[in-house]
C-alpha cells in the first residue's frame, strides 16, 4: 500500500486526510501535527468552561463542495438555539436537523454583525458613507470625506496599498478607517505594502453609491426598520462549540475510517532522492520523552509554513533557502476577557441576551489603541460561554511579530494591557468588570505580502519540481487563504493524487482571482475569518 504523509492537522490537512481516506483504498494516510491540538488556526481553546476561538471564523463559502462537506460533519440546526428560544427569534431551520439544546453535533445559523468602533462611536463595516456615518462624523468631517473622495476620483496609478485605499475612499476616510488599522495588522505603513493586497480584499465605493446613501429618502415605519437591520446583518454557519469542534469531529471520523493522526509530532526533516520526496523525519514528544521517527512517503501534502518546509528539505539550493527564510509573517495574541457586562448600549433593532450589543466583531481603528479587533463569543454561539445570561466572553486581538517586545510580554502583562485599553475605550467601565482572563499566542497567523514575498516564485518553482509534493493551506502556500480556500487546496490536491498527478497546478490556482470570494459577482472582502 502506498504511503501518504500530511503535515499539519488544520483545515487543509484534516480535509486532505479525510478525503484521501474516504475516496481511496490505495493509500495509508498519516497526519503529523506538531501540537496536541486539532484545527490549526481554526482551533478552539477551553478556559474555565468558556470556549475561545483562534480567529474566530465564519463558516461561509460560495463553494458548494465546502458547504456540503461542513454539513456532512455537523448538520445545520433543526430547532432553535438557547438564545433563539429565550428571545423568540425566528430563524431558518433545516428540516429534520438536530436540536442544539439536546445535541452537540450541530451547526448553528447565526446573524453576522460587524462594525468599526472609532472614537467611541460605531460605524458600518465595511465602511459606508451613509447617513449614520455622517451623523457620527459630524457634518464638517463628512463634507471633508466627501470632497476628498471626489478629489481622488480618476486617479488610478497605484504603487502601494495606501494609493489603493485613497483612490477608492478618499484621503480622509483612508486616514480615519484604514491607515492605523492596516499598520496594526501588518506592522507596516500602507505605503510600504503592495497595492495587489487590496485588489483581493476591498471593494471601492462609487460616487453613485455615496450619493444614494446620503440623499436617499427616508422610508417610514416597519420598512425603515428592515432597511436599518439589513444594512447591519448577514448570516453564517457556526459550530455549537466553536470552529475547532468541526475539525475535531472531522479528525475523529478520519481516524474511524482507518486514518492515522499523530499529535506532538514535529517535522524536522524531509528527505529527497531522484527528484522525489522519499520520507519525512519527525520528533515525537510522549510522556516527557523525545523520539526520532522517519515516515516513508510516496506522497507528501504539506500545510507547514513554506519557510519551515524549505528549511526541512535536505537539498534546497542556497537561493531558495535565502528567500524562504526571509518570508514575512505576523503573529497573533488573543486575550480572552470574561466580564460581568459591557459598557456599550445596544442601539440597534436586534434583540440579544441581556440586551448586549449584537456584534460578532468590533474593529478598533483608533491609532492610540494597540488592539485591532474584538470578537464577542456570546454572539457566535451562546454555548461558548459557561453562563451566557450572566457574563460576556470576548477576545482582544493583538498583532505583533515573533520575539518583538509585545510578543515577549507575559500573560499577566498582556491581560493588564487588554484591561487598560478596554477601559480607555469605554467598552468596560472599570477593571472591576473583569472576572477572568486568558492569553493565547499564535505564531505565523498571517503570511505577509511584502519584503521577500516578492521573490516567492523562486520558492514555488523549486517546490513544484517534486511531482509527489503538494503545498496546501494558508501557511502551506504563504497565501492569505480563508478556511474554505484552504479546504479547496486540499480538494484539488486529492483530486490530482487520485488522477496520478493530473492538474497538479490547480492547487496553486485556489484563491488567486481578484474578487470578493464570498460573492459570485464581487463585493467587499471581509477579514472576519481570521
Amino acid at each position: 500500500m502506498k504511503k501518504a504523509v500530511i503535515i499539519g492537522a488544520g483545515p487543509a490537512g484534516i480535509t486532505a486526510g479525510y478525503e484521501l481516506q474516504k475516496q481511496s483504498k490505495e493509500y495509508e494516510v498519516t497526519i503529523l501535527e506538531a501540537t496536541d491540538q486539532i484545527g490549526g488556526l481554526s482551533r478552539t481553546i477551553c478556559h474555565n468552561g468558556n470556549r475561545m476561538d483562534i480567529g474566530p471564523h465564519r463558516f461561509f463559502s460560495k463553494d458548494a463542495r465546502v458547504l456540503q462537506w461542513w454539513q456532512e460533519i455537523l448538520p445545520l440546526q433543526g430547532k432553535g438555539a438557547l438564545d433563539d428560544n429565550l428571545l423568540g427569534r425566528r430563524i431558518a431551520l433545516a428540516q429534520g436537523g438536530p436540536d442544539p439544546e439536546t445535541e452537540d453535533a450541530v451547526m448553528l445559523l447565526r446573524k453576522r454583525v460587524s462594525r468599526i468602533y472609532y472614537q467611541k462611536k460605531f460605524f458600518d463595516y465595511p465602511v459606508k458613507l451613509n447617513r449614520d456615518t455622517i451623523r457620527n462624523m459630524g457634518m464638517r468631517t463628512a463634507l471633508e470625506a466627501g470632497c476628498s473622495y471626489l478629489a481622488a476620483c480618476g486617479k488610478r496609478e497605484e504603487h502601494s496599498l495606501e494609493d489603493f485605499y485613497i483612490h477608492r475612499f478618499g484621503r480622509k476616510l483612508y486616514q480615519m478607517f484604514f491607515e492605523a488599522y492596516t499598520q496594526k495588522v501588518w506592522g507596516r505603513h500602507p505605503r510600504d505594502i503592495s497595492a495587489d493586497w487590496g485588489a483581493q480584499r476591498v471593494k471601492g465605493l462609487s460616487v453613485a453609491a455615496i450619493c444614494k446613501d446620503i440623499f436617499c429618502k427616508s422610508v417610514p415605519g416597519e420598512k425603515q426598520k428592515r432597511v436599518k437591520e439589513t444594512s447591519l446583518i448577514g448570516e453564517f454557519w457556526y459550530p455549537k462549540y466553536g470552529s475547532g469542534q468541526l475539525w475535531e469531529t472531522a479528525a475523529q471520523r478520519y481516524q474511524n475510517m482507518g486514518g492515522r493522526l499523530l499529535r506532538n509530532t514535529k517535522v524536522t526533516g524531509v528527505r529527497t532522492d531522484g527528484g522525489r520526496i522519499v520520507s519525512v523525519q519527525a520528533q515525537i514528544r510522549r510522556a516527557g520523552e523525545t523520539q526520532q521517527v522517519e515516515f516513508p512517503a510516496d506522497i507528501l501534502l504539506s500545510s507547514m509554513p513554506l519557510k519551515d518546509l524549505v528549511g526541512a528539505l535536505d537539498d534546497a539550493p542556497a537561493d531558495v533557502r535565502t528567500v524562504a527564510d526571509a518570508l514575512p509573517y505576523r503573529d497573533l495574541v488573543t486575550i480572552g476577557i470574561l466580564a460581568d457586562q459591557l459598557n456599550l448600549k445596544n442601539e440597534t433593532d436586534l434583540r440579544t441576551l441581556s440586551d448586549m450589543i449584537p456584534d460578532c466583531w468590533i474593529y478598533v481603528q483608533d491609532a492610540g489603541i494597540r488592539m485591532g479587533r474584538i470578537p464577542i463569543f456570546n454572539n457566535f454561539s451562546p454555548y461558548l460561554v459557561k453562563e451566557p445570561q450572566k457574563t460576556v466572553w470576548i477576545g482582544l486581538e493583538y498583532f505583533c511579530t515573533e520575539n518583538d517586545a509585545y510578543w515577549r510580554k507575559t500573560e499577566e502583562e498582556w491581560i493588564a494591557l487588554a484591561t487598560e485599553e478596554l477601559t480607555a475605550m469605554g467598552v468596560i467601565q472599570s477593571p472591576r468588570n473583569v472576572l477572568d482572563a486568558h492569553c493565547e499566542k499564535v505564531k505565523k497567523a498571517y503570511p505577509a505580502y511584502f519584503d521577500a514575498y516578492y521573490q516567492i516564485e523562486t520558492v514555488i518553482r523549486y517546490l513544484n519540481r517534486f511531482p509527489n509534493l503538494y503545498c496546501i493551506g494558508r501557511n502551506g502556500q504563504h497565501r492569505y487563504n480563508n478556511m474554505d480556500h484552504s479546504m479547496e487546496t486540499a480538494f484539488a490536491a486529492v483530486k490530482s493524487i487520485l488522477e496520478n498527478g493530473a492538474e497538479k497546478e490547480a492547487v496553486w490556482r485556489v484563491n488567486t482571482e481578484a474578487e470578493y470570494h464570498e460573492s459570485k459577482k464581487g463585493g467587499a472582502r471581509s477579514d472576519e475569518t481570521g
